[in-house]
């Protein structure tokens, strides 16, 4: 079996700002303007853009939210838990993972403006994942979670927000 090591040096991943390591994959060559976009974007945008993104057991993807829909795919290894907290205060935890029958995903969707953070199952090796954006994925557009603030919103999920933020 590969280890999560091997991933690391055979697909060039680095550390990603918000935890794990990851490498983009894609990045659109063209271009959509500003002008035809909704207002929350500032700037042109490419048409979209793909990343790998790997959890290690001592890393989890921290609390955060974007300005535009994503897409995550599982690829292979343990699964993984996604806490996503919506806009009017309720929340869900989503797992994804190849064991259908036992119900993880192998793809889920995040809409803009949802907090979301992801970390291995307890036990967990690595879970290697993708992530897709359209339009495309712009440091600017991300936004990390404040862990008083959240706390504040969403307490029924106090540990796992405790769990997903560097406060």
């Amino acid at each position: 079996m590969i280890t999560a090591e091997e991933l690391i040096t055979l697909l060039s991943l680095t550390p990603h700002p918000e935890g794990g390591y990851y490498r983009e994959t894609y990045r659109s060559m063209e271009t959509i303007p500003d002008t035809v976009l909704p207002d929350r974007y500032t700037r042109d945008k490419t048409y979209g853009t793909a990343i790998y993104f790997l959890l290690t057991p001592d890393t989890f993807s921290a609390l955060h939210r974007l300005k535009t829909d994503e897409l995550y795919h599982f690829y292979l290894g343990d699964p993984v838990e996604m806490l996503q907290l919506l806009p009017d205060g309720s929340g869900k935890v989503i797992k994804l993972g190849n064991e259908i029958k036992s119900g993880t995903h192998l793809q889920v969707a995040v809409s803009k403006g949802m907090w979301q953070g992801s970390r291995l199952i307890r036990g967990g090796e690595y879970a290697l994942l993708g992530a897709t954006v359209a339009p495309g994925f712009e440091f600017i557009d991300f936004e990390k979670g404040q862990r008083d603030k959240l706390l504040q919103t969403y307490p029924s999920f106090r540990d796992l927000i405790v769990a997903l933020t560097r406060d």
